[in-house]
């Protein structure tokens, strides 16, 4: 009976559930959050308004945002014990920190054990905000520096980065900074917000759901992408190495990383706003020929763009971060806080006509067999 079952490994063309949230098109190359298209969002909106209309499903009204940005200001504030815990593993890797730092939240924060749609939104606005700060603090924290407070006259994406280097960002990096969280605020049922949701089908708190989507998105298939690229293009040290470099790696049927995509097979509609935020950024801080070492291996993978080998939106993050001076490490945790929106509204969903999530496994082990004694195992 069971030599008809098909396996869909990894669930790979499986739909488990309807959502109303993000709309992506892989063969097309399109991806709309709540019927906005990428393209208008990144180029019109901001991440706090683009949180508004993914956590409650419309753009916000001036006053509606207003009210929106003041509870996530509100919300910069990290409890002491925290800050304690922070400090005790400041030698762990980031996502780890940032993993147990949320987890110690739960703890420490009585309305984190609230369920319910207005539960979740609360506690998610509060987590939305402390998750920057965790990652700015921690990186304070290791390089012995005192944590730098939030700064309530800054956006969400601005804050993040004078928290993360004490100094206020160039108008422009801060735009760019809040078009990188944009781009990754939502994607699907990407690994890890099913995780999250694999969580909240048990009827848990939200704080559970981040802790499991954290968890997650810490693993390289997953949310290293953008770290592998930096790694790639420092490898590549110059923009005529490229041709080789990318040669050498099909002729070894290895992977160029930041090429090919899980679900597009076009060009992933995220990347363009990366690269002209790589060119900008590069050109502004004297340092351009990381652009240009990024269109170069671009160019060299043009030949494989027929095989669904396009540019993904990890292909520029890195440098990005890059040019910023951000340690590799931190990464991931960056990609966290753009994707804190995501995560909530998809445990959100989930909670709304929640179903425990079991899927089946196909046993394939030994046949029925008779027990043997200890005495008689040999």
């Amino acid at each position: 009976m069971t030599e008809n079952v098909k396996i869909n490994r990894g669930l790979k063309g499986i739909y488990f559930e309807r959502c109303g949230v993000s709309d992506i098109d892989g063969s097309k190359g399109e991806l709309s959050y709540r019927g906005y298209s990428i393209h208008d969002l990144a180029t019109k909106s901001t991440f706090e308004e683009v949180s508004y209309l993914l956590i409650y499903g419309e753009l916000p009204t001036p006053a509606e945002l207003a009210d929106f940005d003041a509870k996530l200001k509100a919300a910069r504030v990290l409890p002491a014990p925290v800050l304690d815990i922070i400090a005790s593993c400041k030698d762990g890797h980031p996502m780890d920190v940032l993993r147990t730092a949320v987890s110690a939240l739960a703890a420490l924060e009585p309305d984190s054990h609230k369920v319910g749609e207005e539960a979740f939104i609360g506690n998610g606005i509060r987590l939305t905000s402390q998750v920057p700060m965790i990652i700015a603090a921690h990186e304070a924290l290791r390089n012995g520096r005192a944590p730098v407070a939030a700064d309530p006259d800054l956006s969400h994406a601005a804050n993040w980065l004078w928290m993360l280097k004490g100094e206020k960002p160039s108008a422009d990096a801060a735009r760019l900074a809040d078009v990188d969280f944009i781009l990754h605020a939502e994607h699907g049922s990407n690994a890890s917000s099913f995780a999250a949701r694999v969580t909240i089908g048990t009827e848990t708190n939200l704080h559970g759901g981040i802790v499991t989507a954290l968890s997650t998105l810490a693993g390289p298939a997953h949310g290293g992408a953008a770290e592998d690229v930096m790694k790639m293009v420092q490898e590549i040290g110059k923009p005529e190495n490229a041709a080789a470099y990318v040669k050498a790696k099909r002729s070894a049927r290895e992977a160029v990383t930041g090429f090919g995509h899980r679900v597009y097979r076009k060009e992933d509609p995220r990347a363009r706003h990366m690269r002209d935020g790589v060119k900008q950024l590069g050109d502004e801080m004297g340092a351009p020929e990381w652009y240009e070492i990024l269109q170069a291996v671009v160019d060299a993978m043009q030949p494989y763009a027929r095989h669904g080998l396009n540019v993904n939106v990890d292909f520029y993050s890195g440098v990005i971060y890059q040019l910023h001076g951000i340690p590799m490490d931190l990464y991931v945790p960056i990609f966290a806080i753009g994707r804190m929106p995501g995560w909530i509204i998809q445990c959100i969903e989930q909670q709304r006509q929640n179903i425990l999530i079991r899927p089946l496994t196909l046993y394939n082990g030994p046949e029925p067999r008779a027990y043997i004694p200890m005495s008689e195992r040999g």
